[in-house]
């Protein structure tokens, strides 16, 4: 049977809800382990939010790391973790996460299609607390050619459009900056047209680009092993209901267009639906009212398995520093017509040449911090300077090297982007605060500071560049500072940014075998939980690149060994 159609009437060892990467890695570890899998996503698509997503991987002290010659202990891994999260959270399921997830970057590498490398330099985001990281510690995946995949390969989740070039073509990371450098470099250009080349002829018979990087190759490889491992898959199938005998959840009811069918589960169920972001009463109850509600993950992330859980005997406990991973986004429309949301990570807001003021015309932050901390930086000074929504702007040398949210660098035709009031433009900084509605003196005064600082290489107002976190999200090429350039050259750009998040943080508590548990902190039987639906290891504070899919990879490997009797 053709993956995405597998059979719902009949019984099978164990039901994944959810084929994100915690579920489907969740399914992989099982059905390597000898049982019978049905993995089940309500879209029609697999990958989940990974497959849209940057790709990193923290897991402390892993095989791969180690291999490479990156020393890192699980003891600067806690000190850190301690120095972010503090008493917050779960301590006890943070160290099984910390003492496992070596043992689980090592499984996948061996049993599956898996692959992941360190990154020689990609620091944490608080690289200057005690027991940080400036490289080792974040895993990426290698590259993935989606043409082993076969005819199943269209089910993949693709990556966010506005992450890719030419209707289709992922770039990978080191690729960038020839990429920018394309016109100023003979060697850059080769590159290029190498890149760009290959990927013509893969569109000759493919949907899009085959060379996954990133999240996508991550899912990719995920999907691969699925396939590989004979995992059953059913695509457009939603669970209305959890099947209970004697205490037990025993099954699932799955809905597949009109239809409902009871499938029964010998060894229990998993929920990885990808947590809440897109359930308006969950984000009421959990999240903070500044929150608003927009979020850059898929739509089918609307709470199945958070509430499935809870009518299972599940609780979500209290006690975390916040409900969701945060992330600065801007709206607009896509051609198609499709609303869209673009979360501003590491492209544009720590690049030379980018600023966000508020209302008031004036800086709030440091750009170059997290995107969850600038988020947060965003709640606390809006009742003060009006910071929702606030404005990240440049100039037009800034936009051409680097873009500006949705709008690519290099982008020659900027009308569309103009026309529908995504992008706004005015040829003089007065002109674009009063475009803006924003104060124009103060507009005036805080670009003229950050000039003068752009010039000697010292952020006087909020230490941008500073750390090496800033660093690594500038350009290295820019000096004195990587992170700032003047803002001198017109017109003048801005989009505005809004809270949005990249997942929930808040979710099922579960033990370090990822079982389900209630409120006396009692296992559910035959009721397990990972991804965004168990409760976050990092109590919802963001330590550093990866701190969503480490975990997920590592209690998607907990919860397979334990559904087979070997966790």
């Amino acid at each position: 049977m053709a993956i995405g159609e597998a059979d719902v009437n009949r019984d099978y060892d164990v039901i994944v809800l959810g084929a994100g990467a915690a579920g489907m890695t969740a399914a992989v570890v099982a059905a390597h382990e000898g049982l019978d899998v049905l993995l089940l996503d309500k879209t029609d698509r697999i990958g989940g939010t990974a497959a849209i997503s940057g790709g990193m991987v923290w897991a402390p002290g892993s095989g791969p790391a180690k291999r490479a010659g990156k020393s890192d202990s699980l003891d600067d891994a806690r000190t850190y973790l301690q120095a972010v999260i503090g008493n917050h959270g779960n301590a006890t399921l943070r160290e099984t996460f910390l003492t496992r997830a070596a043992e689980a970057i090592d499984y996948l590498d061996r049993n599956t299609s898996v692959r992941l490398v360190p990154l020689s330099f990609y620091p944490d985001y608080y690289p200057d607390l005690p027991g940080a990281s400036r490289g080792g510690r974040v895993l990426e995946p290698l590259a993935f050619d989606a043409r082993t995949l076969g005819a199943a390969f269209p089910l993949l989740r693709a990556p966010l459009p506005e992450f890719t070039l030419f209707g289709g073509m992922m770039i990978a990371r080191p690729d960038i900056p020839h990429f920018r450098r394309v016109l100023r470099s003979p060697r850059s250009a080769l590159r290029v047209a190498r890149l760009v080349g290959r990927y013509l002829r893969q569109r000759l018979s493919l949907h899009r680009g085959a060379d996954l990087v990133l999240g996508n190759a991550l899912a990719g490889r995920l999907m691969k092993s699925l396939i590989d491992l004979g995992v059953s898959v059913r695509l457009g199938a939603a669970a209305g209901g959890l099947m209970i005998e004697d205490g037990r959840v025993c099954g699932a009811e799955i809905a597949v267009g009109s239809d409902t069918h009871a499938v029964r589960a010998r060894r229990g169920v998993v929920l990885a639906t990808g947590g809440f972001s897109h359930d308006a009463a969950l984000r009421g109850a959990l999240l903070p009212a500044k929150a608003g509600g927009k979020s850059a993950v898929p739509l089918g992330n609307s709470g199945d398995g958070v509430t499935l859980g809870r009518t299972g005997g599940g609780h979500i406990p209290e006690g975390n520093a916040g409900g969701a991973f945060w992330v600065p986004v801007s709206t607009f429309t896509r051609h198609t017509g499709e609303q869209a949301i673009y979360p501003h990570t590491v492209t544009d807001r720590g690049k030379p040449g980018m600023m966000a003021v508020a209302r008031d015309g004036r800086r709030f932050t440091n750009e170059s911090n997290s995107y969850h901390e600038f988020v947060q930086a965003m709640f606390r000074a809006d009742d003060t300077q009006g910071t929702i929504p606030c404005h990240l702007i440049c100039d037009a040398d800034a936009l051409w090297r680097y873009g500006l949210g949705a709008v690519k660098p290099m982008t020659l035709r900027l009308s569309p982007y103009l026309k529908c009031g995504y992008l706004v433009s005015a040829p003089t900084l007065s002109d674009l605060a009063e475009r803006l509605g924003i104060d124009t003196a103060g507009l005036v005064a805080t670009v003229a500071r950050y000039n003068a600082d752009s010039e000697t290489g010292v952020d006087t107002a909020f230490g941008r560049g500073g750390n090496d976190y800033h660093r690594y999200v500038g350009d290295p090429e820019n000096r004195p500072n990587p992170c700032m350039r003047p803002l001198v050259k017109p017109p003048y750009y801005a989009v505005a940014l809004y809270p949005g998040d990249l997942g929930t943080a808040s979710g099922l508590e579960v033990d370090g075998n990822g079982r389900v548990l209630d409120g006396a902190a009692v296992p559910v039987p035959g009721l397990y939980a990972c991804g965004n639906d168990m409760n976050s290891v990092m109590a919802g504070a963001y330590p550093g690149p990866g701190i969503t899919l480490g975990p997920a990879l590592v209690f998607g490997y907990l919860v397979g060994r334990h559904l087979s009797g070997r966790g």
